[in-house]
């Protein structure tokens, strides 16, 4: 795991500035704080900071083939990397290392761009082919790995977190309103949009190639979502069989480290199946992390304490209070680069902080099997829906509606509240946004808190529209089945954007921890695309078939849990007592006017709603953090960047062959 910059001269211009690779490096030392290098010549520029878990004193960066030709600098795993290794050994390819990046090196000299298919991994890969004057950018299949780019002066450039290609000296920060305007409504941005005004991501499963002078972007792994012929499915109990193997698979090569490797448990499903797997494969005792909360309307420790009992975990837990939320927040916005709707980030980027104090440096999670198994309690609510479209008038159908969303308060309370908000867009069963169309409504009702100018805009461009026009380009998307459909529009937005990104990476890298997830397996993905719908959600029970091909290494409670989603306390965190200091100088009046993102007004009444103690939606609450978190964005980037001070370190393999001075 790593963090890797570059700078790349479009046109004739002079090579990358070493100071300003080195800066931008700086801005991403917590990513890799082992090691440090740059290799630059009179066209490209690359630089990587390491978090040495791969072949630890033999695997500094940036690496080349025999010649010098091919270089790379790599943010990641190949957890294959010993297959593909013993098959280019077979074909005459010598290796000076024992690291995964010098097989990107070898596999690209025998397969070009294309070698990226050949990958089971979490990555963003920098490639420069001497040779033929080519710059390769590219991003795994999921997107658990983020790579950002921007064309400034006539030069690409690029880096594992935005704030590193801020530090280059002719890119300045904005942001930007249509990206606020989508996360205010769809809970994310659609890539390749991020929150500053043209610095773009690469989207998850794409390359990018620079080659004289022009950029071309191409997708190479889609979702598959598909239906496949259903003329040979499977019995049950297979497919439970087959999901389980690959499971199995997947957590083994995970744990493929050459240091400890522990794992999240969260007293849940998924992160308890991939603990139990873990466990099968580990000789010594599997370390175990979890949060626990303070507040116990959110706390899960009692399911936690029965998986370490279970597992015979060596566990280690993090209590959470909303004082020390509040404290930490303004460095989980800074470390996510990203508007927040709610603060379940900061109690991960505080477990980060105890694995990392703890001595380890990789931990396996649960990730991914709500999305491509049907875990989320939309899914069932599309299905309901669905299933209440068919009689309109039913009384009873809508009834069922009860059992879903237990945590929002007073919603399965009310009858009469739960059948005027579901039925709205009932009938529209042909929509494309069907599963989504009332999450996305809803959330749309935080633009009221955009400043007037804002809001007379997004009434011109609405982002559902964009985000419908991108499903409606998708090849066969028409064509699936309403889970396949509600589950590629988890996968496609929220998933890369915030659970793997502001939630994940940016909270794990944030104190130097890798993630690392057997559900999003490429392999994984493609079989839980062939299990029929039916399987995965049999009546309302979510991941039936996760269930079934566990049931041997999982308690009975574990089991038979109901899906509970992980949160974390909101309003009481950032408007109560202990919000941090910075909050209520960011939300006055004259500072709230002075970004230019909020009405002032709405901004103010719903402080005092708060600290009147009046109860707050869910969407108020989401509206809470918001509001604080854009403001923080632009106290951190915009007015102040940088915010931190860029890291000082030394170097430990700079290759110069430019003859250039900066």
């Amino acid at each position: 795991m790593c963090g890797i910059v570059g700078i790349h001269a479009l046109s004739a211009r002079p090579s990358a500035s070493f100071s300003a690779l080195e800066m931008m490096l700086g801005m991403i030392r917590h990513r890799g704080p082992d090691e440090a290098g740059i290799y630059r010549d009179e066209q490209t520029g690359l630089g990587t900071v390491r978090l040495s878990i791969i072949d630890v004193e033999g695997g500094t960066q940036p690496i080349s083939n025999e010649d010098g030709t091919v270089w790379v600098v790599f943010n990641g795993e190949i957890f294959n990397h010993p297959e593909l290794r013993k098959d280019l050994e077979s074909r005459g390819h010598r290796f000076s290392t024992a690291s995964d990046t010098e097989v990107i090196v070898h596999l690209y000299e025998e397969y070009g761009p294309e070698c990226v298919t050949l990958f089971n991994g979490q990555f963003a890969i920098a490639l420069w082919d001497r040779r033929d004057r080519t710059l390769l950018l590219a991003r795994d299949r999921v997107g658990i790995r983020p790579l950002y780019y921007t064309v400034k002066n006539g030069a690409l450039v690029f880096g594992s977190e935005i704030k590193a290609l801020l530090a280059h000296p002719d890119i300045d920060a904005r942001i930007d309103i249509d990206a606020l305007t989508q996360v205010l409504t769809l809970w994310s941005t659609i890539p390749p949009t991020t929150p500053f005004q043209d610095i773009q991501e690469l989207p998850p499963g794409h390359i990018l190639t620079a080659t004289r002078g022009q950029i071309s972007v191409r997708s190479y792994w889609n979702l598959p979502f598909s239906e496949d012929d259903r003329s040979n499915e499977l019995e049950e109990a297979d497919y439970a069989e087959r999901l389980g193997t690959l499971l199995a698979d997947a957590t083994r090569i995970r744990l493929r480290a050459d240091v400890p490797v522990g794992a999240y448990l969260s007293g849940g499903l998924d992160s308890s199946t991939i603990a139990a797997f873990s466990r099968s494969f580990l000789t010594d005792r599997l370390r175990t992390f979890s949060v626990a909360f303070a507040d116990p309307a959110y706390d899960e420790r009692v399911h936690q304490e029965r998986m370490t009992d279970a597992l015979g975990t060596a566990h280690s837990r993090i209590e959470c209070t909303t004082s020390n939320i509040a404290d930490a927040f303004p460095d989980a916005v800074w470390h996510a680069e990203w508007p927040l709707l709610r603060t379940a980030p900061v109690p991960m980027f505080l477990l980060s902080e105890l694995v990392h104090r703890e001595g380890l440096k990789v931990v396996l999670t649960g990730e991914g099997a709500d999305e491509f198994l049907g875990g989320y309690d939309i899914f069932k609510e599309t299905k309901i829906r669905r299933f209440w479209a068919r009689d309109p008038q039913s009384k009873i159908r809508p009834l069922l509606l009860q059992r879903l969303y237990p945590y929002v308060q007073g919603l399965s309370d009310s009858r009469a509240f739960l059948e005027a908000f579901f039925r709205k867009h009932l009938t529209e069963t042909d929509r494309l946004d069907y599963s989504h169309v009332l999450r996305w409504e809803n959330t749309a009702g935080l633009r009221r808190l955009l400043a007037p100018h804002i809001r007379e805009r997004v009434r011109r461009h609405d982002p559902v529209v964009d985000m419908v026009a991108l499903l409606d380009r998708h090849p066969a998307y028409r064509d699936w089945s309403s889970l396949a459909k509600a589950q590629f529009l988890e996968a496609l937005v929220f998933m890369p954007e915030y659970l793997l990104s502001s939630q994940g990476d940016r909270m794990l890298m944030a104190h130097s921890v890798e993630g690392r997830y057997p559900f999003l397996d490429h392999r994984v993905i493609a079989f839980a695309a062939s299990i029929p719908a039916r399987l995965k959600i049999k009546g309302l029970n979510e991941k039936f078939i996760l269930k079934q091909a566990v049931e041997d290494l999982l308690p009975a409670s574990v089991l038979r849990r109901g899906k509970e989603p992980y949160r974390a306390p909101i309003a009481e965190v950032l408007l109560g007592p202990n919000a941090p200091d910075c909050v209520m100088g960011l939300l006055s009046p004259d500072i709230v006017a002075a970004s230019g993102y909020f009405d002032v007004l709405a901004v103010q009444r719903l402080i005092t709603r708060s600290q009147n103690g009046a109860p707050l939606s869910e969407r108020d609450t989401m509206g809470v953090a918001a509001v604080i978190s854009t403001q923080l964005l632009h106290h951190q980037f915009v007015e102040h960047f940088p915010y931190r001070r860029a890291a000082s370190f030394p170097l430990n393999k700079v290759v110069d062959l430019s003859t250039k001075e900066d």
